[in-house]
């Protein structure tokens, strides 16, 4: 699912899973949110209010190997991550604690993105390996304004190319606009 900001992606998403669920164990939910103030703390608790309490949730953004040991994901058929664009900030913040992206090179640029297309790719490799269906939440980044600072364009030409390789990989894509779904792949 992939769509605008407020856009209903979420939504559809968890609307979609309810119908294909035969059962509470069916489903592991991967929350990449990490609270980090109040806006935050408001968005994430809201995320867990509206989803289903059946649904097994896994508060993490990296490092998705460690899945495989993880019984209720293990019994699961159904996996949604939902948010690509935030995982991806987090990975981008967790990469470069100390930089300053208003001067970093691209050769630093390049290796931020392989970092975090490598923890995309282990993601999908494993839900692929472990037979899971697996459904994505990320933003469209690419309908706005130009950013007006460095560490935005980064993140919006990052995101989108990284949008770009999950949407290759996907059978199925669909763009949620003003909560109306699109089957666009």
């Amino acid at each position: 699912m992939i769509g605008g900001a407020r856009s209903g992606k979420s939504s559809y998403a968890e609307r979609r899973i309810k119908e294909l669920q035969s059962n509470q164990n069916d489903v592991v939910y991967i929350a990449t949110a990490i609270p980090t103030d109040g806006d935050m703390n408001e968005r994430i608790k809201r995320h867990q209010e509206e989803r289903s309490s059946d649904w097994h949730t896994v508060e993490q953004y990296k490092q998705f190997n460690k899945l495989k040991m993880e019984g209720k994901f293990l019994q699961a058929k159904y996996v949604i991550v939902d948010c690509m664009t935030v995982m991806i900030t987090n990975l981008m913040f967790e990469r470069y604690t100390d930089i300053d992206f208003e001067t970093i090179n691209n050769e630093q640029i390049n290796e931020l993105e392989l970092f975090i297309e490598k923890e995309v790719n282990e993601l999908i490799d494993v839900c692929k390996q472990l037979e899971k269906s697996l459904l994505i939440v990320s933003n469209e980044v690419g309908y706005g304004l130009v950013p007006a600072y460095r560490l935005g364009r980064i993140f919006r030409d990052i995101a989108g190319r990284i949008n770009q390789k999950i949407a290759s990989r996907a059978e199925e894509v669909i763009l949620v606009t003003a909560g109306i779904p699109l089957r666009i792949k």
